[in-house]
């Protein structure tokens, strides 16, 4: 890999990390259940598939992207955006997933700050 391609890992990275976190925040699943590459049931599970469905629609990501960024396969990636969407059909889910677009949007959107010592 080389260094631009390791940068928009390391950035891709970084954005599904804010995702994961949104959904943790909204659902009380803890961020580290849904990381862990172990088959996921129940609720960890559909919150992985909501963080992978808002990095889909909010990042504007293709599904080999929101896979390789989620460290899984693209068919695994696929159908959680399928379930998340098809989620949309319920006004809770559809509040919630909309509340959490803006979210990662304001965040991506604020101004840079350089931080220093």
């Amino acid at each position: 890999m080389d260094e631009a391609q390791a940068e928009i890992w390391r950035e891709d990275r970084i954005r599904a990390g804010l995702a994961l976190q949104l959904v943790s925040a909204s659902t009380g699943v803890p961020r580290e259940r849904m990381e862990t590459q172990a088959r996921l049931e129940g609720r960890a599970c559909r919150a992985r598939w909501l963080a992978m469905y808002l990095a889909y629609v909010t990042f504007n990501w293709p599904m080999d992207r929101v896979a390789h960024a989620f460290g899984l396969n693209r068919a695994t990636a696929a159908t959680a955006c399928r379930w998340a969407e098809d989620g949309r059909d319920r006004p809770a889910v559809d509040e919630l997933l909309e509340r959490l677009e803006q979210c990662a949007r304001a965040v991506l959107e604020a101004p840079a700050c350089e931080l220093t010592a």
